[in-house]
Protein backbone atom coordinates (compact mmCIF):
# COMPACT_ATOMS: atom_id res chain seq x y z
CA UNK A 1 0.00 0.00 0.00
CA UNK A 2 1.23 3.57 -0.90
CA UNK A 3 2.33 5.75 2.24
CA UNK A 4 0.09 8.84 1.73
CA UNK A 5 -0.03 11.34 4.80
CA UNK A 6 -2.26 14.40 5.79
CA UNK A 7 -1.52 17.29 7.60
CA UNK A 8 -3.68 20.47 8.78
CA UNK A 9 -3.07 23.78 9.63
CA UNK A 10 -4.26 26.97 10.42
CA UNK A 11 -2.95 30.32 11.18
CA UNK A 12 -4.21 33.64 12.48
CA UNK A 13 -2.63 37.23 12.43
CA UNK A 14 -4.45 40.71 13.08
CA UNK A 15 -4.49 43.58 10.74
CA UNK A 16 -2.25 46.67 11.23
CA UNK A 17 -1.51 49.75 10.26
CA UNK A 18 2.08 50.47 8.19
CA UNK A 19 2.35 46.68 6.45
CA UNK A 20 1.22 45.62 2.90
CA UNK A 21 -1.30 42.77 2.96
CA UNK A 22 0.57 39.54 1.39
CA UNK A 23 -1.17 36.28 1.09
CA UNK A 24 -0.24 33.53 -0.64
CA UNK A 25 2.70 35.98 -1.88
CA UNK A 26 0.21 38.24 -3.46
CA UNK A 27 0.43 41.98 -2.31
CA UNK A 28 -3.48 42.83 -2.10
CA UNK A 29 -4.78 45.92 -2.33
CA UNK A 30 -6.07 47.03 1.52
CA UNK A 31 -5.44 49.80 3.65
CA UNK A 32 -4.23 47.38 6.53
CA UNK A 33 -1.35 44.47 6.53
CA UNK A 34 -0.85 41.36 8.61
CA UNK A 35 1.14 41.94 11.89
CA UNK A 36 3.55 38.99 12.23
CA UNK A 37 7.74 38.93 12.44
CA UNK A 38 7.69 37.62 9.36
CA UNK A 39 5.73 38.81 6.28
CA UNK A 40 2.84 37.51 8.21
CA UNK A 41 1.42 36.08 5.03
CA UNK A 42 -1.56 33.72 6.97
CA UNK A 43 -2.47 31.51 3.96
CA UNK A 44 1.00 30.34 3.37
CA UNK A 45 1.80 30.01 6.95
CA UNK A 46 -1.23 27.67 7.65
CA UNK A 47 -0.35 25.59 4.29
CA UNK A 48 3.67 25.35 5.97
CA UNK A 49 1.58 24.03 9.37
CA UNK A 50 -0.24 21.33 6.81
CA UNK A 51 3.09 19.99 5.35
CA UNK A 52 4.81 19.84 8.52
CA UNK A 53 2.18 18.01 9.89
CA UNK A 54 1.28 15.50 7.43
CA UNK A 55 5.05 14.37 8.74
CA UNK A 56 4.57 15.06 11.89
CA UNK A 57 7.55 17.66 11.84
CA UNK A 58 6.37 20.37 14.20
CA UNK A 59 4.88 23.56 13.29
CA UNK A 60 6.13 26.94 11.43
CA UNK A 61 7.39 28.27 14.98
CA UNK A 62 9.40 25.04 15.51
CA UNK A 63 10.96 25.44 12.20
CA UNK A 64 11.43 29.66 11.59
CA UNK A 65 10.82 30.85 15.12
CA UNK A 66 9.70 34.63 15.94
CA UNK A 67 12.56 35.30 17.89
CA UNK A 68 15.27 34.98 15.52
CA UNK A 69 16.17 37.66 13.50
CA UNK A 70 17.15 35.66 10.47
CA UNK A 71 13.07 35.17 9.93
CA UNK A 72 12.56 39.33 10.42
CA UNK A 73 10.02 40.25 7.33
CA UNK A 74 10.79 37.13 5.72
CA UNK A 75 8.82 36.07 2.72
CA UNK A 76 6.92 33.43 2.99
CA UNK A 77 6.67 31.33 -0.14
CA UNK A 78 10.64 31.46 0.73
CA UNK A 79 10.34 29.58 3.99
CA UNK A 80 7.53 27.23 2.42
CA UNK A 81 10.34 26.38 -0.36
CA UNK A 82 13.01 25.07 2.77
CA UNK A 83 9.65 22.95 4.10
CA UNK A 84 9.40 21.56 0.50
CA UNK A 85 13.33 20.80 0.76
CA UNK A 86 12.28 19.30 3.79
CA UNK A 87 9.93 17.07 2.27
CA UNK A 88 11.74 15.68 -0.69
CA UNK A 89 14.57 15.16 1.44
CA UNK A 90 12.17 12.65 3.65
CA UNK A 91 11.87 10.66 0.61
CA UNK A 92 8.17 12.44 0.12
CA UNK A 93 6.47 14.23 -2.66
CA UNK A 94 3.75 17.30 -2.34
CA UNK A 95 0.34 15.22 -3.78
CA UNK A 96 -2.03 18.30 -3.05
CA UNK A 97 -3.26 21.19 -0.70
CA UNK A 98 -6.34 22.90 -0.31
CA UNK A 99 -6.89 25.91 1.83
CA UNK A 100 -9.29 28.32 2.79
CA UNK A 101 -8.93 32.07 3.65
CA UNK A 102 -11.29 33.86 6.33
CA UNK A 103 -11.59 37.06 6.26
CA UNK A 104 -14.50 39.86 5.62
CA UNK A 105 -12.41 42.13 3.58
CA UNK A 106 -10.86 42.40 1.04
CA UNK A 107 -12.76 40.51 -1.73
CA UNK A 108 -10.13 37.97 -2.59
CA UNK A 109 -11.48 36.61 -5.68
CA UNK A 110 -9.32 38.79 -7.86
CA UNK A 111 -6.44 37.21 -6.52
CA UNK A 112 -7.08 33.69 -6.24
CA UNK A 113 -5.25 32.61 -9.31
CA UNK A 114 -2.39 34.51 -9.01
CA UNK A 115 -2.12 32.97 -5.32
CA UNK A 116 -2.55 29.42 -6.41
CA UNK A 117 -0.02 30.14 -9.34
CA UNK A 118 2.49 30.83 -6.49
CA UNK A 119 1.40 28.29 -4.70
CA UNK A 120 2.17 25.61 -6.86
CA UNK A 121 4.83 26.78 -8.27
CA UNK A 122 6.76 26.48 -4.91
CA UNK A 123 5.21 23.23 -3.86
CA UNK A 124 6.56 22.08 -7.48
CA UNK A 125 2.49 20.22 -8.38
CA UNK A 126 0.30 21.20 -11.07
CA UNK A 127 -2.43 23.76 -10.33
CA UNK A 128 -4.56 21.76 -10.29
CA UNK A 129 -2.86 20.27 -6.89
CA UNK A 130 -3.63 23.40 -5.39
CA UNK A 131 -7.00 24.80 -4.22
CA UNK A 132 -7.61 28.54 -2.71
CA UNK A 133 -11.03 29.89 -1.62
CA UNK A 134 -11.91 32.50 0.28
CA UNK A 135 -15.04 33.35 2.78
CA UNK A 136 -16.30 35.63 5.13
CA UNK A 137 -18.07 35.46 8.61
CA UNK A 138 -20.81 37.35 7.92
CA UNK A 139 -19.96 39.75 9.77
CA UNK A 140 -19.12 37.88 12.86
CA UNK A 141 -15.90 37.52 15.24
CA UNK A 142 -12.63 39.03 14.94
CA UNK A 143 -12.64 38.27 11.33
CA UNK A 144 -16.29 39.87 10.81
CA UNK A 145 -14.96 42.80 12.79
CA UNK A 146 -12.01 43.28 10.46
CA UNK A 147 -9.59 42.72 13.39
CA UNK A 148 -7.81 39.65 11.58
CA UNK A 149 -7.16 37.09 8.82
CA UNK A 150 -7.22 33.13 9.13
CA UNK A 151 -6.36 30.55 6.87
CA UNK A 152 -6.85 26.90 7.02
CA UNK A 153 -5.31 24.23 4.76
CA UNK A 154 -4.59 20.62 4.72
CA UNK A 155 -2.02 19.08 2.30
CA UNK A 156 -1.30 15.29 1.70
CA UNK A 157 2.38 13.71 0.82
CA UNK A 158 3.32 10.62 -0.58
CA UNK A 159 6.16 8.61 -0.35
CA UNK A 160 8.40 8.31 -3.25
CA UNK A 161 8.88 4.24 -3.81
CA UNK A 162 6.82 3.38 -1.42
CA UNK A 163 4.31 0.68 -2.54
CA UNK A 164 2.17 1.75 -5.71
CA UNK A 165 4.39 4.00 -8.24
CA UNK A 166 3.67 7.89 -8.75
Amino acid sequence: MKDIRFGIGADFHRLTNGRKLIIGGVTIAHPKGLFGHSDADVLTHAVIDALLGSLALGDIGKLFPDNDDRYKDADSLVLLAEVVKIIHGKNFYINNADSVIIAQTPKFAPYIDSIRGNLARVLEVDLERVGVKATTTEKMGFWGEGIGIEARAIASVCCRGCGDSE
